[in-house]
């Protein structure tokens, strides 16, 4: 059965005394992927982060899980924009950056088990950076970056995904082949994921609901639609599965 692990009532933002949000209503369930799509200004991110408790929401309620399908504490990671921007001199590698991604999970002064680093590799490997992994994280261009911050994301096996316009620098390609990796997640695992994008049109196929941000001239932004997509698309059965590690 599934469980709701995100749950937001009416929220409204307001900046400077001007709404933002007004009256937003929507919620995330365990085995979903979910999209998040309206034009540039939409505030998508704005309301990600409000609905996370990032920032304050004016009013509203918002109702976050404590524990996931399996009756454990639910864990949530959040992938914010520009993570490409990730300071060039930061001196660790891209395999002790992913290992970081354990941390939190087994508490950090705790030695890394081969079981942690296994999950690592894994994560490595699903978005194809593996060979990478003994690179400084600064040597690497942007597009790595990012698939390197969705790699330590996998190695921390969340049980909601939060990701914002995560493809950004990706080609087609990688781009379906992490639209894969999120389906399976949900469906395969029963995790929950709620991913902004710009790209609606090419993830619809594999996600299950779109949640569509718009207004009516200067009004505030509101919560225009939410709609099922019925449209999985065959190719996912002429695919083999890819594994993401730790779920």
């Amino acid at each position: 059965m599934a469980l709701t692990y995100l749950d937001v009532k009416n929220l409204s933002f307001f900046f400077d005394a001007e709404p933002v949000l007004e009256d937003v209503s929507y919620s995330i369930n365990s085995g979903e992927f979910v999209t998040l799509t309206g034009e540039n200004g939409a505030a998508k991110s704005t309301l990600v982060r409000a609905s996370l408790g990032i920032i304050r929401a004016k009013q509203g309620n918002i109702s976050i899980a404590k524990k996931n399908i399996k009756g454990k504490k639910l864990r949530i990671s959040y992938l914010p924009q520009q993570i490409a921007s990730f300071n060039a001199g930061f001196p660790s590698t891209v395999k002790e950056f992913v290992t970081s991604g354990r941390y939190p999970r087994n508490g950090w002064f705790k030695k890394t088990t081969a079981h942690d680093l296994a999950h690592v590799e894994q994560s490595l490997r699903s978005v194809g950076m593996w060979d990478q992994r003994d690179k400084r994280m600064g040597e690497l261009s942007g597009g790595q970056k990012q698939r390197i911050a969705i790699a330590r994301m996998f190695a921390s096996d969340p049980d909601l995904f939060v990701l914002d316009e995560p493809t950004t620098g990706m080609d087609d390609v990688s781009r379906t082949e992490f639209y894969m990796l999120m389906h399976h997640a949900a469906h395969k695992h029963g995790k929950a994921v709620l991913m902004i994008t710009h790209d609606a049109d090419d993830v619809k196929a594999f996600a299950d609901r779109n949640i569509h941000l718009a207004r009516k001239q200067a009004s505030p932004w509101r919560c225009f639609s939410v709609h099922d997509n019925q449209e999985l698309a065959t190719q996912l059965e002429s695919h083999s599965d890819k594994e993401v590690a730790g779920v």
